[in-house]
């Protein structure tokens, strides 16, 4: 594997942290209390990250804080319970990673601890939890996939990387779930997906299909239904709860003999062809700065809301060289991770 670092926001003010945790070190540890619908593997994955941002200002565990982890294991209907045991543990700042029904549920059960929220596929000041990026106000920060351009642009440029690694794709089939381009799931970015996919494939030269699920146990029946339309790729959703059975994914799609476009860096990691997205590992990293300035002090209302500025273009080459697939030097040159 090899990766190619991107341009990341400024930093400079953290040299000066590790002395400052020292000076101003808590008697009792501040509890950082980390909520998630993914997977035990997926969420506790996603606390290193942040524990390496924790780290990197200076803050050490067990002396500065402890972190309590929750995860919902693709049950968005815990999340509540979840909450409310966190609560009784009195958090001083809550950590809500990649779901926009976890952070609601987080603002109404705790409305008055401290919230970082990682992972974002929404616009925070359109779903009303933000005042401006700068300044957002109230209890909330953190940081966002999609502030700058949107989704749409993001999505535009992911599926120009997949045409140039399969320039034959002529039919491409979107396999989402069916409430996340409803208007009451409008911040969920599968809605903005679409309609990027639906204004490039003119251009781009493909037929848009799309396939609606309702629980990943219709994944498959999705696949099934793209094959007789003989599409000649999948996209992949972004939708969260999408990582919460991965391998009944990746095998489903593995079967198909079809390349398919993944969002976020693991499922290329795990199996298919492509995936283009922002570095949630960096993402998690600089919440952990937030969540540190917090601990020491800060109010999360005047903390500006952070634009994901790191992407990683994965390529599995193991998964290429099944489908018969060459890249382009081209598209070599630009690819973040190769795996092999």
């Amino acid at each position: 594997m090899r990766r190619r670092e991107f341009l990341q926001l400024a930093g400079g003010a953290s040299f000066a942290w590790p002395s400052l945790a020292r000076a101003q070190r808590r008697a009792t540890p501040a509890l950082v209390a980390f909520i998630t619908p993914f997977t035990e593997e997926m969420a506790t994955e996603r606390t290193l990250d942040l524990r390496a941002g924790l780290k990197q200002v200076g803050l050490v565990e067990g002396v500065d804080y402890t972190l309590a982890l929750r995860f919902a294991n693709g049950n968005l209907s815990r999340i509540p319970e979840l909450t409310r045991e966190l609560l009784e543990l009195k958090p001083r700042v809550f950590v809500v990673v990649a779901s926009l029904s976890a952070l609601n549920t987080t603002r109404k059960e705790a409305p008055d601890i401290p919230l970082v929220v990682t992972g974002l596929a929404a616009d925070p000041i359109a779903m009303g939890f933000a005042e401006s990026y700068a300044r957002p106000g109230g209890m909330i920060t953190g940081n966002t996939m999609n502030a700058v351009g949107g989704e749409e642009a993001l999505t535009t440029k992911r599926i120009g990387f997949f045409k140039e690694l399969v320039p034959s794709v002529a039919r491409l089939g979107m396999i989402h779930f069916a409430d996340s381009v409803t208007p009451v799931t409008a911040g969920n970015l599968a809605l903005s997906e679409r309609k990027a996919l639906q204004k490039v494939s003119e251009h781009f030269g493909f037929e848009f299909l799309n396939y609606e699920i309702r629980t990943l146990d219709d994944f498959d029946s999705a696949v099934s239904a793209g094959l007789r339309d003989n599409v000649s790729a999948f996209y992949i959703s972004g939708d969260p709860r999408m990582n919460f059975d991965i391998p009944r994914v990746v095998t489903s799609l593995t079967k198909s003999e079809k390349p398919t476009c993944g969002v976020y860096p693991f499922w290329a990691q795990r199996g298919l062809l492509m995936s283009y997205s922002n570095d949630l590992q960096d993402m998690l990293r600089r919440a952990g700065f937030q969540v540190a300035k917090i601990i020491q002090g800060a109010k999360p209302g005047e903390l500006p809301f952070e634009q994901a500025v790191k992407y990683t273009l994965v390529i599995n080459m193991k998964t290429a060289r099944r489908l018969g697939i060459t890249p382009p030097p081209t598209l070599l040159a630009a690819t973040d991770e190769l795996v092999e």
